[in-house]
This record gives C-alpha cells, structure tokens and sequence, in this order.
C-alpha cells in the first residue's frame, strides 16, 4: 500500500469518527448540556466554539474570523501534504501522526464551513481546573502534533524506520 492511500485512509477515518461523534452530540443533546462520565473529572458538554484552539479570536465577527480560520486551514493541508512528499513509506508512526493531523484538520473545516462554528463535547476538570472543551479533531490533531514533533526532535536518522 502506497504511503499517500495509508494517510487518505486514516485521514477519512477521522474524518468520519469526527463527524459522526459530532452528528451524535447534536442529535441527542441540547446546546450548553452536560452529561457526567466521571463526576468532577470528565464530563460530555455540548458547545460551539466560535474561535480556534481555546476559542482564540472567538469574539471577532464572522467576517474576520472565518476567512481567516478558512486560509488557516488551507495553508496548514497544503504544509501537511508539501511535508508528507518527504517522509518514507516505512515511517508508518509518522505517516499515521500527519494522517491524523489532516484528518482532525478537515473535520472541523467542515464544521467551519458548513456551519461556521465548531462543536465541542469533551470536557474535563478537576477540583475547579477546566480544560477547554474539545472533540476527536482537536485529539487526533493534538497528539499527531506531539508525534511529529517528538520524531522530529529526538528520533536519530538510523531510527526514523518506525
């Protein structure tokens, strides 16, 4: 299997975990609802993000705001596919981390664009501490950021076969 068919197929299945948690949110639950899984530790929220990662620029108007999320996201899948041309078809733990990172990038273009908002439901805390509310996007697109990092940083090039 060729490297580029590996990320596509990862890539969509983010893509489609995302969308449909997120389908599944709206569906059955009302804006601003909690449901405890863990009391005072993690809770399913439903909420819409307006801005990016911790609702950076949320209280910008539309205009500002989604031409500049939108061009964001381009200018990151077209990094994303410029470096994924350099990594080996044996990186299979770098190629999942970029597959990973495009997939979760593209979930939430689509709430981006279909809706101009972002649906968040993860929500964990702890004694009074909150963590921003997030979804499997901002998972995938989180540790695939730590995954290329990681490799970047400290994997030696004798290593870079996993």
């Amino acid at each position: 299997m060729s490297k580029y068919v590996f990320v596509g197929a990862v890539a969509l299945t983010v893509v489609i975990l995302d969308q449909f948690t997120k389908w599944l949110i709206v569906r059955d639950m009302t804006l601003h609802e909690s449901i405890p899984v863990i009391d005072s530790l993690f809770h399913i929220t439903y909420v819409r993000n307006r801005g990016g990662a911790f609702s950076i620029l949320a209280d910008q108007p539309d205009f500002l705001r989604l031409p500049f999320f939108l061009t964001v996201s381009v200018v990151a899948f077209s990094a994303l596919v410029y470096f994924l041309r350099t990594v080996g078809e044996h990186q299979k733990l770098l190629l999942f981390a970029l597959a990973g990172i495009l997939g979760g990038a593209i979930g939430n273009f689509i709430d981006r664009v279909s809706v101009g908002t972002v649906v968040d439901f993860l929500d964990f805390h702890w004694r009074g501490y909150y963590f921003p509310a997030f979804n499997v996007a901002d998972s995938f697109i989180t540790t695939g950021t730590v995954v290329v990092l990681v490799y970047s940083l400290f994997v030696s090039e004798e290593n870079r076969g996993f």
